[in-house]
């Protein structure tokens, strides 16, 4: 194990009691991220000293999997049920799923059926069930927050994304952990259960120092770039923490017309300093179609800005990739950023423009550490370990860069 994994575990107080024998469960579609966080845990555990791993609180704390048997199997009309393989009495368990997942299909009358969103929170709900009260703790890590964007009401229409957090509180889950949730305040659908939504601003830092060479990491040479206005605090923070000056596009939309859910955009105008000649690090929290932060992209190249690096913590694709690789053959774009929380297609991790920042050290850290109820407040606020990162990249160039 790394010396400098094995060294962010002991500032921690890992020596508490666990809330109970730990629990993965693997909703379709998210096997793959379960069993990378699963290795991570085997691994801290086995080699963790610990003068109480022994006793009876710790009785099952150190095992060769703590991924939890299960599956969602369906019937030819489509309906489905939850199934757990394995007992789950008293144990703190973690439910992970990736609802933006299209990739897994199921039969539906004999057809082929892509799997949506609506049809992954249907199957958490129902591998939830089976559990029947039995667990001592349930959490549920989503990191595209379902319906997230459907978040505040602007007319006579639906809550979604409060209705799905009151459905999961009301089925005794305890706490809720999503990534970059579109709007936090979301949380006040359930304002007496945990829910916590997380800035993967430490892993963008390390993919783009591990990846690009001469970056200078001040005012003069580099901006953090905010798309929209709604994404400014994200901005603001990434922009403070690296020590950056900010700018900001505001979109001007024609509200008298209505277009696949929203209004269209006419035009983005900009704010803030000159950013000509410097490094553009425009960060936001998903990437839909691209069409916005590909026209950001270019406003930034007129005004004889420098490379443009995109920061997603969600990169959806919705309409293909081609629209990028042409973008990047005429120079609007250097790199694109996202993260791995959600399903990555084999053509796109295929792509020269595209980095990808490896989420599941991270989730493992956090589970690992609030299975034994200890503060997560350092794994939500990454400020020391970025400035660390960048000093190394600073003195020796991206090679030191793990």
């Amino acid at each position: 194990m790394p010396m400098q994994s094995m060294k962010h575990q002991e500032v921690r107080n890992l020596e508490s009691i666990p809330v109970g024998s730990l629990g993965l469960v693997a909703l379709p579609g998210y096997r793959e991220m379960v069993e990378k966080v699963d290795e991570y845990l085997i691994r801290w555990r086995t080699e963790r000293e610990n003068e109480h791993k022994n006793s009876l609180a710790f009785a099952g704390y150190i095992r060769p999997s703590y991924i939890v048997g299960s599956e969602v199997p369906r019937f030819g009309t489509g309906e489905g049920k939850g199934v757990l393989k394995d007992s789950v009495r008293g144990m703190d368990l973690y439910f992970l799923v990736d609802v933006a997942n299209y990739s897994i299909t199921y039969k539906l009358f004999g057809q082929e059926n892509h799997m949506s969103p609506d049809d992954h929170f249907a199957d958490l709900k129902r591998v939830i069930a089976a559990v029947g009260g039995k667990a001592r703790r349930i959490t549920v890590i989503m990191p595209y927050l379902y319906e997230g964007r459907q978040y505040k009401r602007s007319m006579r229409e639906s809550l979604d994304c409060a209705i799905a957090l009151q459905e999961l509180v009301k089925m005794g889950v305890d706490n809720i952990i999503t990534f970059d949730a579109h709007d936090p305040r979301v949380e006040n659908a359930i304002p007496l259960n945990g829910f916590d939504t997380i800035q993967p601003a430490y892993q963008f830092v390390k993919g783009l120092l591990g990846h690009v060479e001469g970056l200078t990491f001040d005012s003069s040479h580099m901006m953090v770039i905010s798309p929209d206005e709604a994404g400014t605090k994200r901005a603001i923070y990434f922009a403070n923490v690296l020590g950056l000056d900010m700018g900001m596009f505001y979109k001007r939309r024609d509200y008298t017309v209505f277009e696949n859910g929203m209004n269209p955009v006419i035009a983005h105008e900009f704010l803030g300093s000159s950013v000509e000649g410097k490094d553009m690090l425009v960060i936001d929290d998903m990437l839909s179609s691209g069409d916005s932060v590909l026209e950001v992209a270019r406003a930034l190249k007129k005004r004889n800005a420098g490379r443009v690096f995109i920061l997603s913590t969600f990169g959806l694709f919705t309409q293909g990739l081609e629209k990028f690789d042409e973008a990047h053959k005429e120079g609007v774009f250097d790199y694109l950023l996202t993260t791995d929380l959600i399903y990555q297609t084999p053509a796109l991790l295929s792509r020269d423009w595209y980095i990808s920042c490896g989420m599941s050290k991270y989730i493992a850290y956090i589970i690992d550490t609030l299975n034994h109820d200890s503060s997560i407040s350092d794994l939500l606020n990454p400020v020391d370990r970025i400035t660390s990162l960048v000093a190394r990249y600073n003195e020796n160039g991206k090679h030191v860069v793990e």
